[in-house]
This record gives C-alpha cells, structure tokens and sequence, in this order.
C-alpha cells in the first residue's frame, strides 16, 4: 500500500515537471516569434527591465522633490500641475525648465496663453532664454501638433504647455460668441494623449501640462473643483501636482 502511494507521487511529480517543461518550451517559442516581429525588447521578464527604471528632473524646489516621491519631475511621463490662478504654476514649470537646462537639456515651452515674460523667466528664475524653445499657437489642434512634433524628435528633455484651458479649438475660433461646442476641447485632448503617451515614453521626455480649476455646478457634498479639457488628462498623467498659495 505504502509503495503504491509512493509511486502515484512520483508520477505526479513527473507528470507536472513534463509539463512544466512542455509551458516553457511553448512561452520560449512565442517569445522567439515576438522577436522576430516586433524587435530585441518587445517583452522581458521585469527583473531585467532597466529601461523601465523612472529617471527624475529635480524641480528647483527640494520639498516638492521630495513630496513627489521620485526626487523630481519623472522622465519619459505626463505631468499635470492645476490650481487656481496666480498660484505658481508657470513658475515651477519655468524652475524644472531652469534645472534641466543646468544639466545640460533641452526645453521647449508652448504658451498657449501667450502670457511668458522672458525677463521674469531670465532674472528672477534662472532660465537661459537663448536655448529655449518657445511656440505660441492659435488653435489647439496647432498647439498639440507642436507637442507631438517636439516629443517625436526625440531631442527635448522637457516640453510644457501652459495651459490646458487655454487650448482654443479651431472650429471655436473660426465660430460666433455664443457657439457651443461642448465637448471638442475634451476629444482634443483625448484624441492627442493616446498619440503622444507611448512617444514619450520611447523619448524619455517630461511632458508638463498646466491647467486651471473650474467648479461645478451644483455639488452639495465633496469639492466642486475640477480641472478643465476632460478626463483624458487625469487619467494618462503619471503626477498630477495641485499647487496652491
């Protein structure tokens, strides 16, 4: 009797290392195939990832390096900074600008706004206006065609856009006051965060978006704060830092 039941665990034993052989065999095959087709990298176990590791451009300021838990703003990620007006959310993007270029990077900034004072952004931040890259667009659609240009090319090491809220649509432009156009700013947004998010990951470039707060109509229980341009943004920014007086 004993040695019968010892014989069922051994073939059991074997039984389930065939197959776990057979499973691996079968995984190395596909990973094999994958290579072949989509290129070295395509997929590797995590432990050997070290392009996944998350690089950090310091901020300027160490409290907020540290509140951000990475030591800075994260590379080759979609940052968001909102908050009311006048709270500093121009300033501490012109800083992470400032300290990237400290290192040596590339920065472009995309005013929307049309608000950048460069003596401000010299003097009193520390930013080298000479090699910085400045757009300042009409519609949008020009403005978020600029980001994705200056993320595909791989050369930048920061580019922001200031502001979200300010990003017109074109068909707005070109309408009467009064037009609606509910919802175009939102699919704006959407449509370019699902173009952009894997180009830049693959750039390793720090995109910063600021936006403004809005409020709702008509909540009782919780903030009626929001943030303008959708949910899009909300959900493809790796930090999304409130900043406030």
């Amino acid at each position: 009797m004993g040695g019968s039941k010892a014989s069922k665990k051994a073939d059991l034993g074997d039984g389930s290392q065939k197959e776990g052989t057979g499973r691996m065999k079968a995984l190395e095959a596909t990973l094999t195939d994958l290579t072949k087709r989509f290129g070295e990298g395509t997929i590797v176990r995590l432990g050997d990832a070290t392009h996944l590791a998350i690089e950090a451009l310091p901020t300027g300021s160490l409290t907020v390096d540290i509140a951000l838990g990475v030591g800075g703003i994260p590379r080759g990620r979609i940052v968001e900074i909102y908050g009311p007006e006048s709270s500093g959310k121009t300033t501490l993007c012109l800083h992470a600008i400032a300290e990237a270029q400290k290192r040596g990077g590339l920065c472009a900034f995309v005013d929307m706004e049309h608000a950048l004072d460069p003596v401000y952004a010299e003097r009193t931040i520390g930013v080298d206006v000479d090699s910085l890259y400045i757009s300042q667009p009409d519609t949008a659609e020009q403005a978020l065609e600029i980001v994705e240009a200056l993320v595909r090319s791989g050369a930048l090491d920061v580019v922001v856009l200031d502001s979200v809220a300010a990003l017109v649509p074109r068909a707005e432009i070109e309408g009467e006051m009064g037009d609606s156009h509910v919802g175009l700013q939102a699919r704006l947004m959407s449509q370019a965060l699902r173009k952009l998010s894997g180009a830049i990951k693959q750039s390793n470039v720090s995109v910063i978006f600021t936006n403004q707060l809005r409020e709702k109509i008509g909540v009782m229980f919780g903030s009626p704060e929001t943030t303008t341009g959708g949910r899009a943004l909300k959900f493809y920014a790796s930090v999304r830092l409130d900043i406030r007086r």
